[in-house]
């Protein structure tokens, strides 16, 4: 079977997933998430992230991030993002598409947004009609660049966002590496935002993300803005039944913690070769350097995804093993002349 580092996606099914939803087949169970397992899901959700969280599972990112943003904005606003956000460059035209939605895109310093960057967005708007109000942030933790807020920086950005009168979204695809590399729960994590959306594809399940909110005000908004973007599952109670079970029991940092783990260790094994990664590794992403003219043979039989000219990007999952690192590694260093 191949195995590589082209995603996190690629990665199977976790054992305890699959079996979560074998459990879940038995019988009938209703519909449109009036099930048991919904139902234990927003009661575990509020425990992870407090009494005021709300739940509401989805089919992937994409929808979670669209429906996200909509709940933040009015009609005549505009969401900031950095140049370097999923939103911006992996969604299509998703947010436009679906959810209407301008985007005004800032710098970054590792793909991570800061006070100084996000502030010519908000400083170039003069309150007039002809130009849409950055009502709304949008950061990803971890960062597409495979960086990660610390504490300190997310208090920082969500204290400027908020005196700016904008709120503020984490996509949270990877959310639970990031945790794991700061030790901290999934909560703290995110620090002081409105709402997120909580990756469980790229941890070990078949599908199914969610948005998570942790404003009560926006919880209506987010439930009809599901069904108007076509992200509400009639049989929900199969994604509520692996989010469960992956949000029970630390399942969710067991999952990050092996993936980060063996990115740290292509992390290490590269420096062997003289190589230094692009971008610290914050989560379970490495960015290889490789010389433009070794690109399309590294391309050619490594797992991995070219990112630029002159990188590749390498993700680890929780099932990636140490002797797949090797290959990777081995790889490499036949086409680079390590």
């Amino acid at each position: 079977m191949t195995r590589g580092f082209l995603s996190d996606n690629a990665s199977g099914i976790h054992p305890r997933a699959l079996a979560a939803l074998a459990e879940a087949n038995e019988g009938h169970a209703p519909s449109y998430g009036t099930d048991r397992w919904t139902a234990a899901l927003q009661e575990l959700v509020r425990d992870i992230f407090g009494p005021d969280a709300g739940i509401f599972p989805v089919f992937n990112g994409t929808g979670g991030n669209v429906i996200s943003v909509q709940a933040l904005l009015q009609r005549w606003d505009a969401v900031v993002a950095t140049t370097e956000s999923h939103m911006v460059n992996d969604e299509s035209t998703a947010p436009q598409l679906v959810g209407g939605t301008r985007i005004v895109t800032v710098g970054h310093t590792d793909g991570k947004a800061t006070p100084e960057s996000l502030a010519p967005a908000f400083d170039a708007y003069d309150g007039t009609v002809r130009h849409a109000r950055p009502a709304a942030v949008t950061i990803a933790q971890a960062t597409e660049l495979g960086t990660t807020y610390t504490l300190t920086e997310l208090t920082e950005l969500t204290a400027y966002a908020r005196h700016r009168d904008a709120r503020v979204h984490v996509d949270g695809a990877r959310l639970a590496n990031a945790a794991v590399r700061l030790r901290t729960g999934l909560r703290e994590a995110v620090g002081d935002v409105h709402l997120l959306t909580f990756g469980g594809t790229k941890n070990g399940l078949l599908l199914g993300d969610a948005v998570v909110t942790l404003d009560p005000a926006l919880a209506e908004a987010v439930d009809r803005l599901r069904k108007a973007s076509t992200q509400l599952a009639s049989k929900m109670r199969f994604v509520s039944a692996q989010l469960l079970a992956l949000l029970s029991d630390g399942l969710w940092q067991d999952n990050a913690r092996r993936a980060n783990a063996a990115a740290d260790l292509l992390a290490d094994k590269l420096a062997t070769l003289g190589l230094s990664p692009r971008y610290p590794v914050g989560a379970n992403a490495v960015f290889i350097p490789v010389p433009a003219e070794a690109l399309t043979h590294v391309l050619a039989e490594a797992p991995v995804l070219r990112w630029d000219a002159t990188t590749v990007r390498a993700v680890a999952s929780y099932d990636t093993t140490e002797d797949d690192v090797d290959a990777l590694v081995a790889t490499l260093a036949r086409h680079l002349d390590c």
